[in-house]
């Protein structure tokens, strides 16, 4: 069965240069706590681009629990997966080998990457106004049969729903930790975006090195929650161009700023690349990255503490859904259904 591993490593300020922070005492309400922790998370996010973090909050019997539903739908004959084959909405089920990641600023990849995945986002009822008049990324999810997995939909809504709460609740964190009023994201995160990704690593083949189960690439969301597996495999490229994994650090989850918190903050946070390859021996890795934005219309514009007469914004205004309209075609299937591709709106517009 796949599950988290469970026991959090609280003695541990770094793990292979990648900082630990704990939310313990911040999400607990003790006075003074948040300062010290936006200072963590500010040197993390101008250094590395990653950081662990414990005291979270999220049960770890949820999150084990949805690691068992992962390898339950992925155990599945490939034809009640491609019944729910992924659309232009980036939900639904991806094959293994089923796309290249062209997106990426920080390698041209031309192999297929060597995973399966199904992705979810924000579980929207059919007659929502914005399912109904077919707005991009606002779509209802195209669920397994029930019949088939009882109580998959119930788990992921149950898991969502918690991850969104974390995620806002770090938000007064990355405000001050830009050196803005704690309250300054509320607005931008009135209804967050979010995605998450089911994802079945098989072992890679032995001897081939070029075979990735993603290849290097930077996230485009705000920020990526990762939690613990098993297994290794996640490996990050550091500002010093090392490369080095990510090691296993028991009860936390891994946390990452992506494309979006980058061009936010004019790259005064790094938005760090990272790969994956399963090199576990005869062994299946799963992993269920969560993908948090700004709500969908609402403009991105330079943030005001990340700007001055020696440093200009980079980039225009965008919107979630302007940006990922863009970053999606990737997706030979988006890509196909999408004939109006839009400019690529990271290339900055200023320097």
């Amino acid at each position: 069965m796949a599950k988290a591993l469970c026991e959090p490593a609280l003695d541990a300020a770094v793990t292979n240069g990648i900082p630990v922070l704990d939310l313990a005492g911040y999400l607990a309400g003790v006075p003074g706590a948040l300062q010290p922790l936006a200072a963590g998370l500010r040197d993390a996010l101008e250094r590395v681009g990653f950081y662990y973090i414990h005291g979270h909050g999220v049960p770890q019997r949820l999150i084990d629990a949805v690691f068992t539903e992962c390898a339950r739908f992925h155990a599945q004959p490939l034809d009640r997966k491609m019944a729910v084959r992924g659309n232009e909405h980036n939900v639904g089920y991806m094959p293994v080998n089923g796309y290249v990641s062209r997106s990426s600023r920080v390698e041209k990849a031309t192999r297929p990457n060597f995973v399966e995945a199904f992705f979810l986002k924000r579980d929207l009822p059919l007659d929502h106004p914005d399912v109904v008049a077919g707005v991009r990324y606002r779509c209802a999810n195209p669920w397994p049969d029930a019949g088939v997995l009882p109580g998959f939909r119930a788990t992921v809504v149950s898991y969502l729903d918690a991850m969104e709460g974390l995620c806002k609740r770090m938000l007064p964190v990355y405000a001050t930790a830009l050196d803005l009023p704690p309250d300054y994201f509320d607005a931008a995160f009135r209804e967050p975006q979010y995605t998450l990704r089911l994802s079945h690593y098989p072992p890679a083949e032995e001897g081939d090195i070029d075979q990735y189960g993603l290849a290097p690439h930077t996230d485009s969301s705000f920020l990526t929650m990762l939690p613990q597996s098993e297994l290794p495999g996640l490996a990050i490229g550091m500002p010093s161009g090392e490369w080095v994994d990510a090691p296993v650090v028991p009860g936390t989850f891994l946390v990452n700023s992506g494309d979006m918190l980058r061009r936010w903050t004019n790259h005064r946070f790094l938005s760090t690349p990272h790969r994956v390859v399963n090199r576990n021996a005869g062994r299946d890795r799963y992993a269920i990255p969560f993908f948090f934005d700004a709500t969908h219309d609402f403009p991105m514009a330079c943030l005001p503490t990340c700007q001055g007469p020696d440093d200009p914004p980079r980039y225009e205004p965008t919107t979630y859904g302007e940006y990922m309209r863009w970053f999606a075609r990737q997706y030979d299937h988006v890509r196909d259904r999408d004939s109006d591709e839009p400019a690529d709106p990271g290339v900055p517009t200023v320097r």
